[in-house]
C-alpha cells in the first residue's frame, strides 16, 4: 500500500523542512528536500543548456547556490521557488557564456601602406603570400590564435575553448600576434 501525501501536507512538511534548515543550517534536511526535486531541476537545465553533463553539473551548482538563497528568502511553495531558481540559474550561465568577444580589425593596422592600395590581382596576390610568411614569424600560441580568430571567425571563448588556453591568454596572444604581424609585414613591405 503506498502512502499518498496531499499537496498541502507536502507543503507544510516542506515549510517545516525549510523551517529547520534555516534554524540549524543542517544540510542533510536540505539534502533530503532537494533530492525530491531533483528530475525536475535536471529537466530545466536540460530544457535550456541542450547537454546532458552541462545539465548534470547546474543541479549540483543550484543545489550549492540553495544553501546560501534559501536562508534569505521567504518561501511558501519550494517547487515554484526551485522552478525559478532554476531557470534563472540557466538563463544567467548562458548568458555569462554566450558573451561573444569579437574585436574588428583596428583602423591601425587596415592603415598599413601594403594594404591601404588597391592593386591589381598581382600585387593582391603578393600582400597575401606576404601576410602568409609574416604570420609563420608569429609564436604557435599567437599564430594558431590569430588564424581561428580572424581567419575561421571564433569568438574569444571558442578560441579558448579549442586551443585549451586561458580566455585571458587568448586576447593577448591575439592582440600581441595582430601587431607582430603588422610590424612584419611593415618591415617586409619596405
Amino acid at each position: 500500500m503506498a502512502l499518498i501525501v496531499e499537496p498541502a501536507e507536502r507543503s507544510l512538511n516542506e515549510e517545516n523542512l525549510i523551517a529547520r534548515y534555516k534554524k540549524s543550517g543542517d544540510l542533510k534536511l536540505l539534502g533530503g528536500l532537494y533530492q525530491n526535486y531533483m528530475p525536475l531541476v535536471y529537466g530545466v537545465c536540460l530544457k535550456y543548456f541542450k547537454d546532458e553533463e552541462r545539465s548534470k553539473d547546474a543541479v549540483m551548482q543550484i543545489f550549492e547556490e540553495l544553501i546560501a538563497k534559501l536562508k534569505n528568502h521567504e518561501v511558501k511553495n519550494f517547487k515554484s521557488w526551485l522552478y525559478v531558481l532554476s531557470r534563472n540559474f540557466c538563463l544567467m550561465d548562458l548568458r555569462k557564456t554566450s558573451k561573444i568577444n569579437k574585436v574588428e580589425i583596428d583602423e591601425e593596422f587596415m592603415d598599413s601602406e601594403v594594404l591601404l592600395h588597391h592593386e591589381d590581382e598581382n600585387d593582391k596576390e603578393k600582400r597575401l603570400i606576404l601576410m602568409e610568411d609574416c604570420m609563420e614569424t608569429l609564436n604557435e600560441e599567437q599564430k594558431l590564435s590569430v588564424k581561428l580568430f580572424y581567419l575561421q571567425q571564433k569568438c574569444y571563448t571558442e578560441v579558448a575553448h579549442e586551443t585549451g588556453y586561458d580566455l585571458k591568454k587568448v586576447k593577448s596572444y591575439i592582440q600581441n600576434g595582430k601587431r607582430n604581424l603588422r610590424l612584419c609585414i611593415e618591415k617586409r613591405s619596405d
